[in-house]
């Protein structure tokens, strides 16, 4: 069984930063795009950032320059530099996996949420 474990949420002041973590931990063969997303109250749920197993990244147009995705393909860890932090990155943090593991192929794997608050 693949759990997908963040931490790192909380609370800060606008201007301030925060760093997400990930850890996928389990019978896993292979961890393949890691990915963060966000939901904010009464909003859809959102792609913020991707990394590939290769390290290749891809962020929302709102976080660029601000959110930096990062990953240890040893440790099956991703993390999620967020700097310049304002109200509208208020949201619950979700972890998410492509895993391979010895009985399935690229599954999709959630984390329970972290809950970042931005007040201003």
């Amino acid at each position: 069984q693949v759990q997908l474990v963040e931490s790192g949420g909380g609370l800060v002041q606008a201007g301030g930063s925060l760093r997400l973590s990930c850890a996928a931990s389990g019978s896993i063969f292979r961890v393949n795009t890691m990915a963060w997303y966000r939901q904010a109250p009464g909003k859809q749920r959102e792609l913020v950032a991707t990394i590939t197993s290769r390290g290749t990244t891809n962020y929302v147009d709102s976080v660029k320059g601000r959110f930096t995705i990062s990953r240890d393909n040893a440790k099956n860890t991703a993390n999620l530099q967020m700097n310049s932090l304002n109200p509208e990155d208020t949201a619950v943090y979700y972890c998410n996996a492509e895993i391979t593991t010895r009985d399935f192929y690229g599954m999709n794997y959630w984390g329970k949420g972290t809950l970042v608050t931005v007040s201003s």
